[in-house]
């Protein structure tokens, strides 16, 4: 390859980023504005999350004293989760047009002969079982070690009035 061909090929590539960042810029604009609305217990409660899976909006209807606390509790989880499945897949396809053009880019090995290509990890999903679930118990890497719980402290060691300060 001639310098004259590294130099537009080169060039060519600049240009794929650029585009892929005014991309990235405009799809992360579009997600900002995103909410998901969903409802659960027919209807009863209707949940609003934005973007980031923040809730921003709880509705009951009139007739909601026909559940009890616990059936409203569960009701907005369910409602809620229902909407942070709606972002999710929003989001999937608002990223559609970055991945059309990342899939467009020359890997690494395309570029230098024997460099290996960066592959990005895959997404962990978070748990949806309730914190007394066994799934909250453990790590997910398998360690075997509980998480720390940030109300009680357990799973941390000592607390302030151990001891051992």
């Amino acid at each position: 390859m001639t310098n004259e061909q590294a130099k537009a090929e080169l060039a060519s590539i600049m240009d794929g980023v650029q585009e892929q960042m005014r991309t990235i810029a405009r799809i992360q604009q579009q997600r900002a504005e995103l909410t998901a609305r969903a409802t659960a217990r027919g209807k009863k409660v209707t949940v609003t999350v934005n973007a980031d899976n923040t809730v921003i909006d709880v509705k009951f209807a009139d007739d909601i004293d026909e559940l009890s606390y616990q059936e409203i509790a569960k009701a907005v989880v369910e409602a809620t989760q229902r909407a942070c499945e709606r972002i999710a897949e929003k989001t999937t396809d608002l990223m559609s047009p970055l991945d059309i053009q990342r899939s467009r880019m020359p890997k690494l090995s395309d570029l230098v002969e024997g460099l290996a290509d960066l592959e990005v990890p895959g997404r962990v999903a978070a748990s949806t079982a309730r914190p007394t679930a066994a799934a909250h118990r453990t790590v997910a890497d398998g360690s075997g070690r509980p998480p720390g719980d940030a109300e009680t402290g357990r799973g941390r060691g000592g607390a302030a009035t151990d001891s051992s300060w």
